[in-house]
C-alpha cells in the first residue's frame, strides 16, 4: 500500500452506493489498519444496505423477534458485529455513515466522537425542518410524533487505538416496517421514525446523504475529498482486482 499524501484536515469521501453488509466492514477493516498506519487521512464511506439486521456487542438475541425461516423469506441478513450498541435494521432508503477517523487528531473521547455523530444527524434534520433532538439514557436522535418520541438516527461505533469504525444510521424513506422484526436498540416501547414520515412527503436518499456529508465535515472541521471506489481500491490493494466472488471487496467493486 502506497502512503497517501493528504493535508491533515482532509477526509475522504467515498460513496458506496448500496452494498452488503459483510463486504461493507470488511472494507472497513482494511480503512482502520491503513489509517492506524498513517498512510490514508480520514474517511467517511456513505451507503444505503440491503434488508440485514446487526447485533452488536452489548445485544441479546432476545431482541430478535424473527427466526431463521422468516429471515430468508423476507431476504434479510443476520450478522453480529463488534460495533456497540444493541440491535437494529438496516435496509434501502436508509444513509449508513461509517466514519474511520483518527480521533488523536480530533478529540480523544468516546462521549465527545457520539455526541458530534448525533449533532451531524441533527443538523441535518433540521436542513429538512425536522426539531430532531438527544434523548436523556439513550443514544442517537430522536424527534417528537403524536405517538410520542421516535427514533430517527441510530449509532453504533467501534474504537482501536482511538481509529473510529461502524458509525451511524438515518432514516429517510425507510420501510419501517422491517423494524418490527426486532426490539430497535434494545429499547422496548419505543418506535422508530423516518424523514419521509415525519414529513408526509417524499424525500430522497441521495439527497439527504449530500446534506449528511455536509454536515459530518463541517462538525468535524474536515474538507471534504470525494473519491471513487477504484481509486480507493487501487490505494489499498495496489492495483483493483478483478471481480471474483471469493473477494468481499471485488464483490463490493462489482454492485
Amino acid at each position: 500500500m502506497r502512503r497517501v499524501k493528504q493535508p491533515e484536515t482532509t477526509c475522504w469521501v467515498v460513496d458506496l452506493g448500496r452494498v452488503p453488509y459483510g463486504p461493507a466492514c470488511e472494507l472497513q477493516r482494511q480503512l482502520v489498519q491503513a489509517r492506524k498506519s498513517q498512510t490514508i487521512p480520514d474517511v467517511l464511506l456513505v451507503c444505503e444496505h440491503p434488508h440485514v439486521i446487526t447485533l452488536g456487542r452489548n445485544g441479546t438475541r432476545d431482541h430478535l423477534h424473527a427466526g431463521e425461516a422468516l429471515l430468508q423469506q423476507l431476504n434479510v441478513e443476520f450478522h453480529t458485529t463488534d460495533r456497540g450498541g444493541d440491535i437494529t435494521y438496516h435496509g434501502p432508503g436508509q444513509v449508513v455513515g461509517y466514519p474511520i477517523l483518527d480521533l488523536t487528531e480530533h478529540r480523544r473521547d468516546v462521549a465527545w466522537y457520539v455526541w458530534q455523530l448525533e449533532e451531524v444527524m441533527i443538523r441535518t434534520s433540521a436542513d429538512f425542518g425536522l426539531a430532531a433532538k438527544r434523548l436523556e439514557g439513550h443514544h442517537g436522535v430522536w424527534i417528537e410524533t403524536p405517538a410520542g418520541e421516535e427514533k430517527l438516527g441510530a449509532l453504533g461505533v467501534h474504537l482501536s487505538r482511538w481509529v473510529t469504525s461502524h458509525g451511524f444510521a438515518y432514516n429517510v424513506s425507510t420501510d419501517l416496517r422491517y423494524f418490527d422484526l426486532i426490539v430497535p436498540c434494545g429499547i422496548a416501547g419505543k418506535r422508530v421514525a423516518s424523514v419521509e414520515g415525519a414529513l408526509g412527503r417524499g424525500v430522497s436518499a441521495s439527497e439527504a446523504r449530500a446534506r449528511l456529508i455536509d454536515n459530518f465535515v463541517s462538525v468535524f472541521a474536515r474538507q471534504a475529498s470525494k473519491i471513487g471506489t477504484n481509486e480507493l481500491f487501487e490505494i489499498l490493494q495496489g492495483t483493483p482486482e478483478a471481480c471474483e466472488p471469493s473477494g468481499p471487496v471485488a464483490e463490493m467493486n462489482c454492485l
